[in-house]
């Protein structure tokens, strides 16, 4: 088992391993000061193994933080036999262990009541902050020990997406959850759960910061020129066919930040004003030749 482990810890590159035990350790801390300030005190959870353990706490009195270990060591378990096993365990075992006992650490540190009674103020808050975590542990390509475990493995033997195992579970959990604290707790854990998948998508790849742009036209080099002269962008062609004219034509692909779309419009329809051009959405770009270039005018 030992050589398993060194062999695994071995084939990561040291400034990469860094990287992501800070993102994985961030995310855990945070992810147990979200619990203590804004789920527990508040009786409210996304699903999952918190919800659970905030049922079990209500009748055990058990520790928090100790139950969500419990409720981890299974998860752990069948999440080794199914899910990569080593590279599994070690990502997601150092997570579980910095969280759970976090919990109950930082139980004396912060407020029990947490920093406000809204539940509604704790539904979004929670949220944001829960997925925010979320996002870090992911980034440093690791994972909490819950349900998400359950829903994967499940869609590995079966096909059915995993999201709609993530509602399944996660939705009969927050049922469980308005049984023992109330309807109007299972309604705001709802709303936290929305938010929490909106923060962890925003921490995971970030805003969205570039656009993708698609152009038909008939001139590709006038135009491609263009671009790369005046704009400093790196270009892509390749030939297509318009189905309805059963003409040839030549698709250009670039990508672009927010603001330089409409000098990217203008550009292309001053050498071709009969171009189609279809603006998208990305969130990362990377690689590439061209770098836009410094200037004071409009096109950088």
């Amino acid at each position: 088992m030992t050589t398993k482990i060194r062999a695994s810890i071995s084939g990561i590159r040291p400034r990469i391993f860094l990287r992501n035990t800070i993102f994985l350790s961030i995310g855990a801390v945070l992810a147990a000061i979200n619990f203590n300030i804004f789920l527990a005190p508040s009786k409210l959870a996304p699903g999952g193994v918190s919800a659970i353990a905030l049922i079990i706490n209500r009748f055990s009195g058990w520790p928090l933080g100790l139950t969500l270990f419990a409720l981890a060591i299974p998860l752990l378990f069948v999440g080794f036999q199914y899910l990569g096993r080593f590279n599994f365990l070690l990502r997601t075992l150092y997570v579980t262990v910095i969280y759970t006992f976090s919990v109950d650490l930082l139980t004396w540190r912060l407020p029990a009541e947490g920093i406000t009674a809204d539940p509604l103020l704790n539904a979004l808050f929670g949220g944001v902050l829960g997925g925010i975590a979320t996002g870090l542990v992911f980034r440093g390509r690791g994972a909490f020990a819950g349900t998400g475990i359950i829903s994967r493995i499940l869609q590995l033997k079966t096909g059915i997406p995993v999201t709609q195992f993530y509602m399944m579970i996660d939705g009969a959990i927050i049922v469980a959850l308005g049984l023992t604290f109330g309807w109007e707790n299972a309604l705001y854990s709802v709303i936290m759960l929305f938010i929490w998948g909106l923060a962890t998508d925003y921490a995971l790849e970030g805003p969205s910061v570039i656009r993708t742009a698609f152009i038909v036209t008939d001139s590709p080099h006038p135009v491609a020129d263009t671009l790369i002269n005046r704009m400093g962008i790196g270009v892509t062609a390749w030939q297509g066919e318009g189905m309805y004219t059963n003409h040839e034509h030549t698709v250009l692909f670039c990508t672009i930040s927010r603001p330089d779309v409409e000098t990217l419009r203008s550009v292309i329809t001053e050498v071709d004003d009969k171009a189609f051009i279809v603006i998208g959405q990305g969130h990362q770009s990377s690689g590439g030749v061209l770098k836009p270039r410094k200037s004071k005018s409009n096109f950088q």
